[in-house]
């Protein structure tokens, strides 16, 4: 069997293809084949060794899967061999075959493109869980994304307006017209203070921020808040530079995080929230730094993994009913991982990069 594996922590060249046994499930997992691999950007940050909890080298990567059931372990009843399943593995997914506990896999169509269903399984789950799981956004309400033309902002910005909501974008220029195709207000980061912007476009702020970047864009971003306003942090963008570890990045993501929180303990009348979905699926803690209200967890506390499930079949059905239309940038096989990861910034406005078989 053929997995990938990262020996060290570093950029895309750490990356190398390894043949080896196939696994064997054990008590409560199933063995699947894997026919396709989401390529995230988290699956980056877990190479270059910035994610919270990543593994010790050596380790596979891949964040989410698709794939077919071919055995099951001993205590398993509810799937059958030849059920194709969905499953938000963390790490892992970049192989020809996985083993999944059975409580995480959820049961997909076998009719639909599985290039486009990995899609949604990280990327428009977390989009949606940010916005009704998190934020608990209600019709009418104004949204600023940074990032918004990126995969993750994409996916905001089309089930936004599926959710009736004001939606207001950071991107760069050339990407004023992707980020404007769901409606919503693009706001050029390089050249104008999204603060400025957001106070011209709102009056009194927005009712959300969802911020991935981290850093000195939280501080930022907790000022373009209203009254009631909610920010919810999400990434470790700023903890990168130029596909690798930036240690200054990881201290000022620390950092400001730390301050950002201070600030939702002080206010009154706003709230910060960080949401992790490896932790809500897990269902063991999500948040809270959050205001003087008691916290919410989002991704955690009662971990709720029936969440990730409804939310993830949510999508599905609205993926089969052409609501939402994730777009399937490359398709490359397993051994091209290495080269899937060079892509994944160049890509990120053309949309998902998916690993499938090797032909």
């Amino acid at each position: 069997m053929r997995r990938v594996v990262v020996d060290r922590f570093g950029g895309p060249e750490v990356l190398r293809t390894v043949e080896g046994k196939e696994p064997r499930p054990g008590a409560g997992e199933v063995l699947v084949r894997v026919l396709a691999a989401g390529v995230s950007f988290t699956d980056a940050l877990l190479r270059a060794g910035t994610y919270l909890g990543v593994p010790r080298p050596p380790f596979t990567p891949g964040y989410e899967l698709v794939g077919v059931v071919e055995e099951l372990g001993a205590g398993c009843s509810r799937l059958r061999p030849g059920d194709r399943i969905a499953a938000l593995t963390a790490y892992g997914a970049y192989a020809e075959r996985v083993c999944v506990p059975e409580a995480e896999a959820v049961e997909v169509p076998a009719d639909l493109d599985p290039a486009e269903v990995v899609s949604l399984v990280l990327t428009y789950t977390k989009a949606y869980q940010l916005l009704h799981r998190a934020a608990r956004v209600r019709p009418g309400e104004s949204v600023l994304v940074h990032g918004a033309a990126g995969r993750v902002g994409t996916a905001v910005r089309e089930l936004g307006a599926l959710a009736g909501l004001r939606l207001i974008g950071t991107a760069s220029a050339r990407d004023r017209g992707a980020v404007e195709k769901y409606g919503a207000a693009a706001i050029d980061y390089r050249n104008e203070d999204f603060v400025v912007r957001v106070r011209e476009l709102t009056d009194d702020g927005v009712d959300v921020a969802l911020d991935g970047f981290g850093g000195g864009i939280s501080l930022r971003s907790f000022r373009t808040l209203r009254r009631g306003g909610r920010l919810v942090l999400y990434g470790h963008y700023a903890t990168m530079a130029g596909g690798r570890k930036s240690w200054r990045g990881w201290f000022e993501w620390y950092g400001m995080t730390a301050a950002v929180a201070l600030l939702g303990l002080l206010s009154p009348h706003r709230q910060v929230l960080v949401y992790r979905i490896q932790r809500l699926r897990d269902s063991r803690q999500l948040l809270p730094v959050a205001g003087r209200r008691p916290a919410r967890l989002v991704g955690g506390g009662p971990r709720r993994p029936d969440w990730f499930r409804k939310d993830l079949l949510v999508l599905v059905d609205l993926l089969r009913r052409g609501q939402i239309r994730p777009v399937v940038a490359e398709r490359l096989p397993l051994g091209k991982a290495r080269h899937a990861h060079e892509l994944l910034e160049s890509t990120a406005t053309r949309g998902k990069i998916v690993l499938v078989p090797d032909t």
